[in-house]
């Protein structure tokens, strides 16, 4: 079953389906428990989507902006959804997702990529949301894709000295995490002192480790074939995005596969850069994919394709965490997910939120998403942008 058939097979449902009502936006944040580069403030601000059809049917999405980490900020999120996606959207069927994404990127064209995936995707989620709680279905099933039961995490190790990582490591094995990530770059010696440590603590994990972009074409050639021999297993963003050549080279010197995120947000950049020969897999990740509808667009590639398809994620809670779930799930994710929701924020808007059950999450099994937001809650929270 393809992307495009997804739609198809609610052809009937759409065709006397409610249309869209309303579109409601609310910012809130999420207290952060602990130290991690992309929040200089111990708070991570998410924006939660209400999609209201006309019969009252609705569905609830998200989306996370991290502005260390790309251009998007809540309140360019906020405003980009209130006053250009929302208006394209009311009175348009739910269920046509594809032509949903079609009026999205005239709202707001693309540049170099898709324009505001972040804030797109808090619009995607809400609408798989609602065409899974029309049908009865989970996304999951929609896709007639049997999920896994539960996605296996990945403990992150973000630290400033290598001293600092036995405490992490001890407190992530605690909560029955046995697969570690580390954050990386600038600074390729100390990397590879703290991959070593990590290895050694943990021998038999799944070692990935994450520049995000961070190094300098130099710095990254020099690191890989140094991180591979302490036994991490694949080398995420290690330059910036636009640096072509530099991706070129770690391919050619071959130490690690090379997985790119930052720089694929649409399936058609993923093309691009693996007809370029410039990457060995994807850190896949629907928050920043403007949703659901491209990441299983380009899971479906990594496959065709024998490319490395991994889980990551932005730090996602509640909703953005459910999508992430349901996607690995479906697409049964074979190597340990980056979700670190749940290692980095506390509370949860959710009425039954996620529990860690021995290093790993269930996939939601209930029709949409599977979860039921605290609307009452939501709205208390939410502040003024």
């Amino acid at each position: 079953m393809t992307r495009r058939t997804f739609a198809g097979g609610l052809a009937a449902l759409a065709a006397a389906g409610p249309a869209i009502k309303s579109i409601e936006v609310f910012p809130v944040i999420y207290p952060v428990t602990g130290y991690f580069k992309f929040f200089p403030k111990p708070e991570r601000p998410c924006v939660f989507v209400k999609i209201t059809c006309e019969d009252g049917t609705f569905g609830w999405g998200q989306s996370v902006p991290t502005h260390t980490w790309s251009y998007e900020t809540p309140e360019s999120v906020t405003t980009a959804l209130r006053g250009y996606l929302a208006p394209a959207l009311i009175g348009r069927n739910p269920t046509d997702i594809g032509g949903a994404h079609a009026l999205m990127n005239r709202a707001i064209a693309a540049s170099f990529s898709t324009g505001m995936p972040i804030a797109k995707a808090g619009v995607d989620l809400a609408l798989h949301d609602i065409a899974g709680k029309l049908a009865g279905k989970s996304v999951a099933a929609l896709w007639e894709r049997k999920p896994l039961e539960r996605v296996t995490l990945s403990w992150t190790v973000n630290v400033k000295s290598v001293e600092e990582a036995k405490g992490l490591l001890d407190a992530g094995r605690g909560l029955g995490y046995r697969h570690f990530n580390i954050k990386v770059a600038p600074d390729p010696k100390f990397d590879v002192e703290l991959a070593a440590a990590v290895r050694k603590y943990a021998k038999d994990s799944f070692l990935w480790a994450d520049a995000n972009g961070g190094y300098d074409t130099k710095s990254a050639l020099f690191a890989a074939p140094r991180l591979a021999a302490v036994g991490v297993n694949v080398l995420e963003q290690p330059v910036a995005p636009n640096r072509l050549s530099g991706l070129a080279a770690l391919k050619k010197q071959g130490a690690l596969p090379v997985i790119l995120d930052e720089g694929v947000v649409s399936v058609t950049d993923l093309e691009e850069f693996h007809q370029l020969g410039l990457l060995d897999g994807v850190a896949m990740k629907p928050a920043r994919t403007a949703g659901l509808w491209d990441a299983r667009a380009q899971v479906e590639y990594l496959e065709r394709n024998r490319l490395l398809f991994l889980g990551s994620g932005l730090t996602d809670p509640d909703v953005s965490l459910a999508a992430s779930l349901l996607l690995y799930g479906a697409y049964g994710l074979a190597r340990p997910a980056a979700l670190n929701g749940l290692q980095f924020l506390a509370g949860s808007f959710l009425k039954t939120p996620f529990k860690l059950e021995d290093g790993a999450l269930r996939v939601p099994t209930g029709p949409g998403l599977g979860v039921e937001v605290d609307e009452e809650k939501v709205r208390k929270a939410a502040y003024v942008v």
